[in-house]
């Protein structure tokens, strides 16, 4: 794999990260989302792409390989994902996990082209599973729903609801993503004491704040300070942005992946003096009116969409992309988990630094070795579940 192909591959996967956040970061409240789970998902459908439609799907995702080296590159970070975490410790006393799978639905009957299920087969592990949507629409979400669930240790549930499957779905491609990860320095359960949370809409919460005095990487600029909290093992990192507060508007209008890789760029080795909300909350959101206002319109019009890839003789056009995530923080480490469906059819040492998460923040769990974004995250209220 040409390390230019790699690098181009987690540019661009940031890239899209971040655009999708610049979209949903106007809702208030909490976010999460896997931007690694969306992209997977979108390649494996893009596999079967052709002329315009391939265009503006490329185009949207930031897919900057051809056909021909993005599925090769997304293989490369699968792999070297799953090397991850050997030996170290998970949050629950269990070891460490980071498991990333695929899958595809297709309906009985329907003529899918060898080619797309030869890409899919050997660069995305994605198995075709026969399914009859048309006649048992329930039988098939709860089969897909189930596959899910046992793929994120049930904390993402009911992915797909039967209403999304309609008479015209012939395919659902579907990604999940499991992560659970011990701290590399855990918290002290006995120095964690309620305290004030400021949130993004002013109030005050009252919250378990965790507290530590934790070595790690550590970088303050104008208008914000940020930390990597290693995990166990030190191949993956929680990412921490906490922009002054009142700021955070303006800091988000400005973040991209340029942004954050140079404040990973500026970290350095520091004893963090360290205050952390505990959190748990899950998230989800279909993604159609968000990636056709990106530029993938096309990708969703059926009749205009071009994905003879899946079925030379038919018209597949995407009808809905599902995602849905869980993260829960707390002084151990981190359990994380998302999935994604895309629903096919066809009509045919020196002072300590003071943290203080008392106010809203950003966060992303990060691969060190490659930079990869697995996960995008903003606490406004941690008291929100």
């Amino acid at each position: 794999m040409p390390a230019d192909d790699q690098a181009a591959l987690v540019s661009g996967n940031s890239g899209f990260a971040f655009d999708l956040y610049q979209q949903l970061r106007d809702k208030p409240g909490n976010v999460f989302y896997s931007p690694y789970s969306i992209s997977t998902a979108l390649a494996m459908v893009w596999a079967g792409a052709k002329g315009e439609t391939e265009t503006a799907v490329a185009g949207t995702m930031r897919f900057d390989l051809g056909q021909d080296r993005l599925h090769p590159a997304f293989n490369w970070l699968d792999q070297e994902l799953e090397s991850r975490g050997q030996g170290a410790q998970g949050v629950d006393g269990e070891g460490f996990r980071l498991n990333v799978v695929n899958a595809l639905w297709g309906q009985s009957g329907y003529p899918f082209e060898a080619p797309f299920l030869d890409t899919l087969a050997l660069n995305y592990g994605a198995g075709m599973r026969i399914v009859d949507f048309i006649g048992h629409p329930q039988d098939s979400a709860d089969l897909i729903n189930g596959w899910v669930s046992d793929q994120t240790e049930g904390k993402i549930e009911e992915l797909v609801p039967v209403e999304a499957i309609t008479p015209e779905t012939v395919l659902i491609l579907t990604n999940a993503i499991y992560f659970n990860a011990a701290w590399r320095t855990p918290f002290e359960t006995n120095a964690t004491e309620d305290g004030q949370f400021t949130t993004a809409g002013g109030t005050e919460v009252t919250v378990p704040l965790m507290h530590g005095f934790l070595e790690m990487p550590y970088a303050e600029g104008d208008g914000y300070k940020a930390v990597a909290m290693p995990y166990d093992g030190n191949e993956l990192s929680m990412v921490i942005l906490l922009p002054e507060a009142g700021t955070l508007d303006a800091f988000e209008a400005s973040l991209d992946a340029a942004k954050v890789d140079g404040i990973v760029g500026a970290m350095s080795e520091h004893l963090v003096d360290t205050r952390m909300p505990r959190f748990k909350f899950e998230y989800e959101l279909s993604l159609k009116d968000t990636l056709k206002a990106m530029g993938m319109e096309v990708a969703f019009t059926p009749g205009a969409a071009d994905f003879t890839g899946i079925n030379a003789t038919g018209k597949p056009f995407i009808q809905d992309v599902l995602h849905k995530a869980f993260v829960g923080v707390n002084e151990a480490g981190t359990e994380a988990a998302a999935a994604t469906a895309v629903i096919v059819g066809d009509e045919s040492a020196p002072q300590p630094a003071s943290f203080e998460l008392v106010n809203p923040f950003l966060f992303l769990i990060r691969d060190n070795a490659t930079g990869s974004l697995l996960f995008v995250g903003r606490v406004a209220d941690p008291s929100a579940s």
